[in-house]
């Protein structure tokens, strides 16, 4: 494997394990950096605890049989993404770090990260083990979750939208974008419930049909608003604003079946250090039927 050479900003950046769930993630990755226009980032993790490598003095026979190996795993990753993207810029990297923690470093400067469901070896416990929730909870620039299936393509990209639009704003336009670039539908969809009993609105079996139709119209305005306030600039863009009464995990995981992307915004809390992943993300990253982007709201 030839010298690494610097990593651009903007790049696509792919964890791979050489597990067979990791290579589906590196070809997804391929054709994502192609789509850009941009490099692809290969980064593996060691098959051994940090201590320096074998080159700069570490002369153990074992350690040297790892590190070729591990050097042999890249070198034909390198291959199978070059067969997929033979037009671009690819930077092998070989790092002694967490999984976790390089994907988080390497993500930072990255147009998107992509990962596998889980694997073994530097990337163990994908989906959701440790690695995915950290990543997930902490990345700060868009994350592909590799999962369902990401062989047939359907030519629609489908955004899960929150009631509050002005948080989601970065997940509209990188949907949009997304759409753009696969001349693909884009579907934009929000879902709406009844209120809870023991809220302060009139329970469901209070609402008479003028009550439901008000909810219904409420519903319906915030796509309708989301896809208004960007279509002018993506005037290719087909873009359907959809509002459904259902639970969104229910709805998006249903969907997600004639998707060839699911985009979701990641929201962030301020301050708060514990896993920032709520139920309907959980449910999106265990149940899609297509990969999962992430993206990071703060």
């Amino acid at each position: 494997m030839s010298q690494t050479p610097q990593a651009p900003h903007g790049r696509v950046v792919v964890g791979f394990d050489g597990s067979a769930l990791a290579e589906r993630a590196l070809d997804r990755a391929s054709d994502e950096a192609r789509l850009r226009g941009t490099a692809l980032e290969i980064l593996a993790g060691w098959p051994w605890p940090k201590r320096p490598l074998p080159d700069y003095g570490v002369q153990d026979d074992e350690g040297k049989l790892l590190y070729s190996s591990a050097r042999r795993m890249m070198d034909r990753a390198v291959e199978r993404a070059r067969s997929r993207a033979p037009d671009t810029l690819m930077i092998p990297s070989l790092t002694t770090e967490s999984a976790a923690e390089a994907l988080l470093r390497c993500g930072r400067t990255a147009s998107l990260t992509v990962i596998g469901t889980r694997g073994h070896g530097g990337f163990a416990g994908l989906l959701l083990g440790s690695v995915t929730l950290r990543v997930a909870a902490h990345c700060t620039t868009p994350l592909m979750v590799v999962r369902g299936d990401v062989g047939r393509v359907r030519d629609t990209v489908l955004l899960g939208l929150a009631s509050d639009t002005d948080t989601d704003v970065q997940a509209l336009r990188f949907a949009f974008d997304e759409a753009a670039r696969r001349d693909a539908e884009l579907r934009v969809l929000h879902t709406w419930q009844f209120p809870a009993p023991h809220s302060a609105q009139a329970r469901p079996s209070q609402l008479d049909w003028d009550d439901v139709a008000g909810l219904r119209k409420a519903a319906e305005a915030i796509p309708q608003y989301a896809v208004a306030r960007l279509a002018q600039e993506y005037p290719d863009v087909r873009a359907t604003a959809l509002a459904v009464c259902q639970s969104p995990a229910q709805a998006l995981v249903e969907d997600s079946r004639e998707a060839d992307v699911l985009v979701l915004a990641a929201h962030r809390r301020p301050r708060h250090f514990g896993l920032q992943l709520g139920p309907v993300t959980h449910a999106a990253l265990h149940h899609a039927h297509c990969p999962v982007v992430l993206v990071p709201t703060g």
